[in-house]
């Protein structure tokens, strides 16, 4: 691999999530340091507690949404599963929501209450087309939902969301 080149290590398995126990050649990895003095990027897994040290954060899975800005748009990408505690309830759920031709919104947390939102801010951003007869921008449809949800601050509301599109400024 290039990586394993660069840093001449013939001991690095890339296919293990951590290479301990790799010692690599006395060159120049960068930064005008070797690679003895270079820190060291590789952790121990978190998970079991073979040294002995009880960890204070159980760590959670959820759900991966991402989006990526380009020159011509944007990319949204998320999983499609939706669990309950370590139930697994469904392995095709739709988490990209169209708000307008132009808008999306991305759903993590609870279902019910990203799909409801979403649904209201679809609505809200539709009737700010009609009265100022020009579509709603990015920002002010995140800024918009911001200010719905703000009123239901501290009730229990599980929403995650990524609102992303494009609008006359660009992506």
């Amino acid at each position: 691999m290039a990586l394993a080149s660069v840093l001449k290590s013939e001991c690095a398995d890339f296919e293990q999530p951590f290479a301990f126990g790799c010692e690599f050649d006395d060159a120049d990895v960068g930064f005008g340091e070797t690679s003895g003095e270079r820190l060291n990027f590789a952790v121990k897994p978190f998970e079991g507690e073979e040294d002995g040290i009880e960890r204070k954060i159980e760590f959670l899975h959820g759900t991966t949404t991402l989006a990526f800005k380009f020159q011509h748009g944007v990319i949204v990408a998320v999983d499609s599963r939706a669990t309950a505690g370590s139930y697994i309830a469904s392995q095709t759920v739709k988490k990209v929501i169209e708000i307008n031709p132009y808008l999306l919104g991305t759903m993590a947390g609870g279902a019910a209450d990203c799909s409801f939102w979403e649904r209201l801010l679809a609505r809200q951003c539709r009737i700010y087309e009609l009265r100022n007869k020009e579509r709603i921008s990015v920002a002010a449809a995140s800024k918009l939902l911001a200010n719905m949800v703000y009123q239901y601050k501290g009730m229990g509301l599980s929403m995650g969301t990524m609102i992303c599109g494009w609008d006359k400024r660009g992506p």
